[in-house]
């Protein structure tokens, strides 16, 4: 059976494509590409689209904590459509970095259009480049090649990318050896549990809630759309503790909830998730270093005890949420190639892109 092939196979070589993108990082001149554009002085401002939107906001997340400095995150429709609460003073210091893994999406490019009539400079991060690419000059194109729908391998190695840069800015040397030293660690843990996901993907349930605190928000919301494009299936994302202020009315025998824990809020996520467990929910978690409890409130546990900083865990989290929604589709007998009703670039005809963006 081929269903499903491309997706598995790029989500399984990530620590191959990490490595040669490190790699590729390391000639690169990063200041060059900066110029003057230091996000110690200027505000960065991450900008995309569905995944890439997640991307931005694991990016804004990073940059902020390894900067010191505030980043943000908006979809590229609010700037569209909402150029002036997004960029309120186009005098600012700022710099919009625009996502795209293949360049063709179209908010992405009106983005890029918009900001060159406001002669509002800006980067760009692709993988395939195409007509994104040849809006500016400050173009970071990576080594990436997809063939599958969904994006796997560039969501994480674009973040990637953004990690090294900020963590090249500040000079953290040793933040920039936890990325290099995790396509070695993930090669273990993929060979460690990824028959365990696999088993626990046959499992049935009506819809899925995937929670995250802090660094591990973005990832929560980008791990809901994996399973929910790769497997049809309902999926919501969630703050771990604003989960008990009203979503927690759904939790059922037919609900999945899955956490990302972190660190710092282990304790209190912790008891979240044994409230769920208690409600008869299916439990998913992924965490650096378990404690007791979540040992028995998780139905499936996957123990990273990586000796990383924990910012540089959102690419090694997110890994599982792909794996799971490629073995959720497979198990329902869906094709996560081909994802019902989903293309790779969502391009919107010019008459009507025109009209929705004048």
């Amino acid at each position: 059976m081929n269903s499903g092939k491309h997706t598995l196979a790029e989500i399984t070589a990530q620590p191959r494509v990490w490595q040669s993108n490190l790699q590729f990082l390391e000639k690169t001149n990063v200041e060059a590409l900066v110029g003057d554009k230091n996000p110690q002085i200027h505000e960065w401002i991450f900008i995309g689209c569905g995944t890439s939107y997640y991307l931005a906001q694991a990016a804004a997340y990073s940059f902020t904590h390894l900067t010191g400095k505030p980043a943000r995150a908006v979809p590229a429709s609010e700037v569209l459509l909402f150029p002036g609460i997004v960029f309120p003073d186009l005098r600012a210091k700022i710099f919009p970095v625009l996502i795209s893994s293949y360049g063709h999406t179209t908010e992405v490019i009106r983005v890029a259009e918009w900001l060159n009539e406001q002669n509002i400079q800006f980067m760009v991060i692709t993988c395939d480049g195409n007509e994104l690419a040849k809006t500016t000059k400050r173009t970071l194109q990576l080594l990436v090649t997809e063939h599958s729908t969904v994006m796997t391998s560039s969501f994480t190695s674009m973040l990637l990318a953004l990690q090294y840069i900020a963590a090249s800015f500040m000079k953290n040397h040793r933040f920039l050896a936890d990325l290099a030293s995790l396509p070695t660690h993930l090669d273990a843990l993929l060979t460690k549990h990824a028959s365990q996901v696999e088993q626990f993907a046959q499992h049935s349930f009506e819809n899925a809630s995937f929670l995250g605190q802090g660094p591990f928000f973005s990832i929560a919301c980008e791990t809901a759309l994996k399973v929910m494009e790769s497997s049809s299936t309902y999926a919501q994302y969630f703050h771990t503790l604003e989960f008990r202020h009203g979503p927690k009315s759904i939790v059922s025998a037919r609900t999945l909830v899955g956490a990302l824990i972190s660190e710092s809020g282990r304790d209190s996520e912790s008891l979240l998730l044994a409230e769920m467990k208690n409600l008869d929910s299916l439990t998913f978690v992924i965490v650096n270093h378990a404690t007791p409890s979540l040992h028995a409130a998780a139905d499936l546990l996957i123990e990273v005890d990586l000796p990383v900083e924990e910012l540089a865990l959102q690419r090694v989290f997110v890994v599982w949420g792909q794996l799971f929604g490629y073995y959720r589709g497979t198990a329902k007998g869906l094709d996560p190639d081909s994802p019902h009703n989903l293309e790779r670039v969502v391009t919107i005809p010019s008459a009507v892109s025109g009209k929705l963006y004048a």
